[in-house]
């Protein structure tokens, strides 16, 4: 679904991301984990067309979008959930979920599934989202970010000061959209036990390139967890 190749990016004279490849594959979880710092995020960005890259391609569902801008590429099938969540805080629920509809053509409906897999969203719709908790708000940005029925899902550390309940009820629905087989996902995160459970393929990052790359069931024979302590 998503091929990378070579990245790289720079900011002023810093080179941040370095020679970077990866293939996403539909149907299964990447999770990019690394310590602050590493690049994470920047690399986010610049599949979204935030920022621009030095050099290097990506490709998307067969095409170059290696210079395409962000509306562009969320249009083709790319979903962002970042971090931090970013919802609008005085729109309603109802009101933040059809943003996700934004690049679709008027009158086209929110999925179903957006409420199958966060009910509490369709008992809250009317509420401002600035008023739900935390992890309600993170489910609140996965589901504007499903509104648009991605074919890539990028999230942004969406553990991020989640309380453990709802943290399953995201793992729970990552898993369930990737066992769908209907779009690639890819997961940054620093909760290593959540990785670990959602992994198809898992991409260590460390000052702004690829140190070690496996599969998910060998993240603990490949020492990920003490590497990232280091």
């Amino acid at each position: 679904m998503l091929t990378v190749e070579n990245l790289n990016q720079k900011y002023g004279g810093s080179h941040i991301l370095r020679n970077l490849s990866v293939e996403l594959k539909t149907g299964e979880v990447t999770t990019l984990l690394g310590r602050n710092g590493a690049g994470k995020t920047t690399l986010l960005k610049c599949l979204m067309g935030v920022v621009s890259s030095a050099s290097g391609t990506i490709n998307f569902d067969g095409k170059d979008i290696t210079h395409a801008p962000s509306h562009i590429r969320v249009r083709a099938g790319i979903g962002y959930v970042p971090q931090g969540r970013e919802i609008f805080p005085r729109l309603t629920v109802y009101e933040n979920l059809i943003m996700g509809l934004a690049s679709k053509p008027p009158g086209t409906p929110l999925p179903s599934r957006i409420y199958e897999m966060f009910p509490v969203l369709k008992q809250m719709l009317k509420r401002r989202g600035g008023d739900l908790s935390g992890g309600q708000q993170q489910q609140l940005a996965i589901g504007r970010a499903l509104a648009a029925s991605p074919k890539l899902l990028i999230l942004d550390e969406p553990t991020e000061g989640i309380q453990p309940s709802i943290i399953k009820d995201i793992e729970r629905a990552i898993r369930t959209l990737a066992d769908e087989g209907t779009m690639a996902i890819l997961l940054v995160e620093q909760y290593y036990d959540f990785a670990r459970s959602l992994a198809d393929q898992y991409l260590l990052m460390e000052r702004g390139e690829f140190i070690k790359r496996g599969t998910g069931e060998d993240m603990d024979k490949d020492g990920v967890k003490d590497l990232l302590a280091v």
